[in-house]
């Protein structure tokens, strides 16, 4: 039997086979753009089986304007992802699911989570989805390089390359690098010339050794708050809801809240090159306990990362960098985050979508022009 083959690259490589990259591969599959995904893990979704202590809270059932209002933190805009959230809000993203046959449950604030609360049903309804539509699903594979070339990317791991028409980095952050979120698609950025916006810990804990607190070690209060002060005792934020106390101080929901929204504020006052000093003050079982300058836990602890691929050398319409053509970012790789809730499962899903309907518009119109030739 004669055998022909032909090298072609494929339309696109997915790096990162997380909430975006999975979401990422299953649009493509529907708008049949041939796509290959990258896992430097064994798995795909290592990340997303662990959040919301494995429930996955995937999204929060708000309209998209509250959804984008809620981005903001500190002073700063969260409206760079808002046009993906519009073409893709929490009421799409919630009947996406169902029609994989995912049953939900709503809690009473508009969180959503599979109804069984388990993290692997999400997964696994992914993998089933890019399973049945064949879609090429390379593990053990970490990403080395990315090289731009005249008509496409050369994809580089220790054991092969791959030559694809576009690449879409969607490998997080850095936090809780031992599930795959090491950094790489920064490094990937960086070497072609992006600006990086250096990470900091987001949704994370912070220290404190009032003996109010540790003396409760173990337990959680339900109806919690935490306020953030600035130096002259304002009320800047605050935020009602779970409050954990920890043998090194103090998380839960209330706490992740308001200690992301410091964190905008100080990265905000750094880029004006102002003094800020912010104070919260957590309550909970009776109690009030000032935390002055709160030292948050390390960034690999965090649930999400703050900063990343800076946001203006990428296009929001598209997700395409605006310094190489046919290079795409989605979810936590970019200097994009939300509160805890459901939100950045969400920023992962729709800038994902974003990027591929736009690789896929690209290409079927370049295809039109190519037979009008």
């Amino acid at each position: 039997m004669k055998t022909n083959l032909t090298h072609r690259p494929v339309a696109l490589a997915i790096i990162g086979g997380g909430a975006a990259g999975m979401f990422a591969a299953a649009v493509a599959a529907e708008r049949q753009l041939p796509c290959v995904v990258f896992e430097r893990k064994a798995r795909l979704g290592s990340k997303v089986l662990m959040t919301a202590n494995g429930r996955c809270n995937f999204t929060k059932d708000i309209p998209p304007d509250a959804f984008i209002r809620d981005l903001a933190a500190g002073g700063e805009r969260g409206d760079f992802a808002a046009a993906a959230i519009r073409e893709l809000p929490p009421r799409k993203i919630i009947q996406g699911f169902r029609s994989l046959g995912v049953a939900v449950r709503r809690q009473p604030d508009g969180r959503m989570f599979p109804a069984d609360g388990k993290a692997a049903t999400i997964v696994h309804a992914f993998g089933d989805l890019l399973r049945d539509s064949e879609v090429p699903i390379i593990v053990n594979a970490p990403v080395i390089g990315l090289q731009p070339q005249k008509n496409g990317f050369i994809v580089a791991t220790r054991a092969f390359t791959l030559w694809a028409e576009s690449v879409l980095v969607a490998t997080g952050g850095l936090s809780y690098p031992k599930l795959g979120s090491v950094g790489d698609g920064h490094d990937f950025a960086r070497a072609l010339g992006h600006r990086i916006i250096p990470p900091r810990a987001g949704l994370i804990g912070v220290e404190t050794a009032d003996p109010r607190v540790t003396r409760r070690a173990g337990r959680r209060f339900e109806n919690g708050c935490a306020r953030v002060f600035d130096g002259a005792g304002r009320l800047l934020y605050t935020y009602a809801g779970e409050v954990d106390c920890e043998t090194f101080g103090l998380s839960g929901a209330a706490v992740y809240n308001a200690e992301r929204w410091m964190e905008h504020g100080k990265r905000l006052a750094e880029r004006r090159s102002v003094l800020s000093t912010l104070s919260l003050e957590v309550e909970f079982d009776g109690e009030c306990v000032r935390v002055d300058n709160p030292v948050p836990r390390p960034l690999k602890e965090a649930i999400v990362t703050i900063g990343g691929v800076a946001t203006d050398e990428v296009d929001p319409e598209t997700m395409e960098s605006r310094r190489v053509p046919g290079l795409y970012f989605a979810g936590e790789v970019l200097d994009i985050d939300g509160p805890t809730g459901g939100y950045n499962l969400t920023l992962a899903f729709a800038t994902a979508r974003k990027a591929v309907v736009a690789i896929a518009q690209k290409r079927a119109g370049a295809a039109v022009g190519r037979r009008k030739i």
